[in-house]
């Protein structure tokens, strides 16, 4: 019985159970659930949510748990549901041994905020066990000497049970002989005997068999049986008797095999075989047996097992004299078992967050830890600590309990995990101690934005690059981790030349490649800024920018241009050098540019064509064309030079310049040579194609304006012809107001001539815009004049020799009555303009031969009008038209054309033939040259 009381569960329980109880004004709340024992696996046993008051989710929220400092759970949670059940099988008397009130607790953690709970639960006894008997069977030797009333011990019964349950009465039967005394309560600490009651006679009855009945309380109640063999001896006369009632002694925990306890003695006042005595354990346990053993004849008690402080902290030991005439007597031995620290503390994580965010402030609950030592005093005093250069630090919150929480500012860009190692350490000599280590891992915090290097950089890239040029790269990193650390990477808005600049570079998202869009222009864009901003994937993401400068290199895309001497189509100008030209005369400067830059854009000169006694060299750098030797008579009047133009890039481009040189002293010398010049045509093949183009709808044009005007004409010569052979030439010329196309009168509208001048090549012609007409009316009234006599003439045939029109080919224009430089000789077929250079200069019409064209053109003018016919005349009557021969000035002279008074009165519209007009006497004007000369060689025909 009192090895059950010591057991090393029971005592264990009981120690959590005092600790529990003076800490619980620390826990959040306690509830106290009391069931059966013997429950099966999953039975209900409280609505643990419903008792603390808490809502079913935040269990769920909160990761609810149950933590038992023991080995064993008996009790699961269901989150779900906020329910406890069953986990394992509960046996109380395995639990609790003879404990009446047995009862275990744990405790219910919650996270989010942390919060810890106390939760204890009363186990009930059942009547599951009906009392033991150590033995079936029980000898007794009893000398028939033995008085009546000698009392005898019995080895009680044994039931588990408590309360109610439990042993309640014994039944001895027969009782002829013997009968039952009890003394004490009927526990364990019950002393059962048979009281002899009447002598015994061995020679009657040797041998006596009773039977004893223990009967528990239980409903059902249970019992027990035990048989009581009684041997009948011979007479003897004195019990063994010890020397003392209860021995007390001492061993520490693992005592070595064979250690003696203590040694117990007995006496018997008998004397030769009933004074013999022999020891041995009564209602010895199994833990007892295995623990110690006692030698019958010395009585030493000695260890024989590994005894454990923690386990049975005491032991009691009944021990029995008997003698060989069968008398007994009984002794007790108590034995304390002595702590020694062999038992290191035990470190158990009831909770733990392994990731923990960087953000958390000092004070935030890491992990809670509860620290059991199974020694006791000195042994069992246990402190907790931490490495202390670490930011964290260990707080006591109950007893054996700990909280690991966080010391100050956590950065995990500096310190991205830890290893605590908590160290328990007991009060013991020599101490021992346990370690125990948690990993904790910082979970990242976007707190960082995306760092460039550099704050600017420089990049690079050659003109004419290729579309989708990846030109640069650019590189930002985050301090942080994961999705934080994600840069992507974005152009950010501006323009460049009035044009976004996503419309010129591009960058990629993920890498931060720069990409050029469409090819650069050096000679336009020499460099730009972009600014590129590096974003992580936080929330809220955070950004840094870089400005990058991009410079455009220069490639050698552009060849030399020529800007002076001017390169045209046209040109025909040309350098003139002395024949008296000294050796190095500057001749020209030719002055070139090239829109590159660097080596591109450096320029050298040199000839192209040179003779074998070349009298020209060019200036490699500076272009200057001097004369490298004197001018002799061999050398050509009119030279030409080819220089090349050509840069320094790689490859070099180049570009030539045609230089027309004339070696003279005189400038008439000049112009003699000046024509012969050919000029270099470079025809461009679009310009070709829009001037054929243009003379092809021009002459289309042309052709059906000469079609539409000849079908006019033919229509009013056939409506005319009869008119014609009829009418007369009339004298007098009818002044008509013109009509303007919508048919009504004004002055005459101004017409213009315009001067062309035109060459051999249609590309090179000049036209120039001239004055108006109104200053040459005489001009165009003699040719309108002239188209329509020759037409009569055509018609009748009978026109006299007088009234021929002059000759076509004189121009009765101040253009033509001066000669000079720019001067030319008549076209070719009465065409317009004139000729540059290809013939003499022609001679100016003598006074004759102006009054001649002059009266050729008012007759002409007469006899148009005299085709108008009736219906003109009958609107414009004649006698209010002048007569335009009427005092004209004839330039160049002094002579005055007068009007003849016959043609002063009225005529009558239709009449005959016109006649011949009367040769009118002019008076001589002042000669020119080219009159005298004319009028010799009429002298001389």
């Amino acid at each position: 019985m009192a090895m059950r009381r010591n057991n090393r569960l029971l005592e264990w329980l009981l120690c959590i159970f005092m600790v529990c109880a003076f800490s619980a004004y620390a826990v959040s709340g306690q509830v106290r659930y009391s069931i059966p024992e013997e429950m099966t696996v999953g039975s209900f046993v409280g609505n643990i949510a419903k008792d603390l008051g808490l809502e079913p989710q935040r269990l769920v929220a909160g990761r609810a748990r149950v933590f038992t400092a023991s080995d064993s759970e008996y009790l699961i949670l269901n989150r779900e549901k906020g329910q406890l059940l069953v986990k394992e099988r509960m046996d109380r008397e395995q639990l609790c041994l003879e404990i009446s009130a047995c009862s275990f607790s744990f405790d219910v953690i919650l996270e989010n905020p942390m919060e810890m709970f106390r939760v204890t639960v009363e186990i009930l006894d059942i009547n599951d066990n009906s009392p033991v008997f150590p033995k079936k069977e029980i000898e007794l030797e009893i000398s028939e000497s033995v008085l009546p009333g000698a009392l005898f011990s019995i080895e009680s019964a044994i039931d588990q049970d408590v309360g109610a349950n439990t042993l309640q009465k014994y039944v001895l039967n027969p009782t002829d002989h013997f009968n039952l005394k009890i003394q004490g309560r009927l526990d364990v600490s019950e002393n059962i005997e048979i009281v002899l009651q009447k002598p015994l006679d061995r020679e009657k009855t040797k041998h006596h068999y009773l039977t004893l009945t223990a009967v528990d309380g239980g409903d059902p109640r249970r019992s027990g049986t035990v048989q009581i063999h009684i041997v009948v001896l011979d007479a003897n006369d004195n019990a063994p008797i010890f020397s003392q009632a209860t021995y007390k002694a001492s061993v520490v925990e693992n005592a070595g095999k064979g250690t003696l306890v203590t040694t117990v003695s007995a006496t018997d006042a008998d004397e030769g075989s009933s004074a013999n005595i022999e020891f041995y354990f009564e209602h010895a346990t199994t833990t007892i047996r295995e623990l110690f053993t006692i030698d019958p004849i010395s009585g030493e008690v000695k260890v024989v097992g590994d005894i454990d402080y923690e386990r049975n902290k005491q032991f009691r030991i009944k021990v029995k004299a008997k003698d060989n005439g069968g008398l007994t007597n009984s002794c007790g031995i108590v034995i304390d078992v002595i702590d020694m620290n062999d038992n290191t503390p035990k470190i158990t994580v009831m909770s733990f967050s392994s990731a923990l965010p960087e953000d958390s402030v000092p004070g935030t609950i890491i992990a809670m830890i509860n620290i059991q030592d199974l020694d006791s005093g000195d042994n069992a005093k246990v402190s907790c600590s931490i490495d202390r250069n670490l930011p964290f630090k260990i707080e006591s919150a109950l007893a054996n309990y700990y909280n690991l929480v966080t010391d100050s500012v956590l950065d995990r860009e500096q310190t991205s995990e830890y290893n605590v190692t908590i160290t328990a350490v007991d009060g013991g000599y020599p101490p021992r101690s346990s370690k125990k280590t948690l990993s904790l891992k910082l979970s990242d915090v976007n707190d960082h934005a995306p760092q460039f290097q550099q704050e600017s950089y420089d990049a690079y890239v050659f003109e004419n690059n290729a579309s989708s040029l990846s030109f640069y790269s650019v590189s930002a990193t985050d301090a942080d981790w994961g999705p934080n650390a994600r840069v992507s990477y974005f152009l950010e808005d501006g323009s460049l030349n009035g044009a976004p600049l996503s419309s010129y570079v591009t960058v990629n998202s993920d890498s931060g490649g720069l990409y050029a869009v469409k090819p650069f222009d050096y000679e336009q864009i020499k460099s730009f800024k972009i600014h590129v901003k590096a974003q992580d994937g936080g929330s809220p993401p955070l950004s840094g920018n870089v400005t990058i400068n991009v410079f455009i290199k220069d490639e050698n895309d552009n060849a030399p241009q020529v800007l002076y001497p001017v390169q045209t189509g046209g040109s025909l100008g040309a350098e003139m050098v002395p024949r008296s030209a000294d050796v190095g005369y500057l001749v020209t400067k030719l002055v070139a540019v090239d829109v590159d830059s660097g080596q591109n854009a450096w320029l050298s000169y040199k000839l192209q064509k040179v003779t074998d006694r070349a009298l020209f060299e060019v200036g490699l750098q500076n272009g200057e064309i001097r004369t490298i030797r004197q001018v002799n008579d061999k050398d050509a009047v009119k030279q030409k030079l080819a220089v090349v133009v050509e840069d320094n890039g790689q490859p070099s481009r180049s570009a030539v310049v045609n230089v027309n040189v004339v070696v003279a002293d005189s400038f008439p010398e000049v112009l003699s040579e000046f024509t012969d010049f050919t000029v270099d045509r470079e025809y461009n093949d679009n310009l070709t194609f829009y001037l054929v183009l243009a003379l092809a709808v021009v002459s289309v044009l042309f052709i059906f304006s000469i079609i539409a005007l000849i079908t006019v004409k033919i229509h009013r010569w056939r409506q005319n012809r009869l008119f014609y052979k009829y009418a007369a030439n009339l004298p007098v010329i009818p002044h008509h107001p013109p009509v303007y196309p919508d048919g009504t009168m004004g002055t005459l509208q101004r017409v213009y001539n315009y001067e062309v001048c035109g060459t051999t090549d249609s590309r090179m012609s000049d036209v120039k815009f001239a004055r108006p007409c109104s200053q040459n009316t005489l001009v165009d009234v003699s040719r309108m004049g002239t188209m329509q006599r020759e037409k009569r003439e055509q018609d009748y045939g009978d026109v006299s020799e007088e009234q021929k029109p002059p000759n076509n080919d004189w121009r009765f224009t101040q253009q033509g009555q001066r000669p000079g430089p720019s001067g030319a000789g008549p076209h070719p077929e009465g065409a317009g303009g004139a000729i540059v250079g290809t013939g003499p200069w022609p001679n100016p019409p003598t006074e004759a031969e102006q009054l001649q064209a002059l009266m050729a053109a008012a007759n002409e003018v007469s006899e148009a009008t005299a085709t108008l016919g009736p219906r003109y005349n009958a609107q414009f009557p004649m006698q209010h038209v002048p007569d335009y021969r009427q005092n004209v000035y004839i330039p160049g002279s002094t002579a005055t054309l007068t009007a003849n008074p016959q043609q002063m009165m009225p005529q009558p519209a239709l009449q005959g033939p016109p006649q011949a007009m009367p040769q009118v006497d002019v008076p001589n004007a002042a000669q020119t040259p080219a009159s005298k000369k004319k009028s010799t060689k009429k002298d001389k025909k």
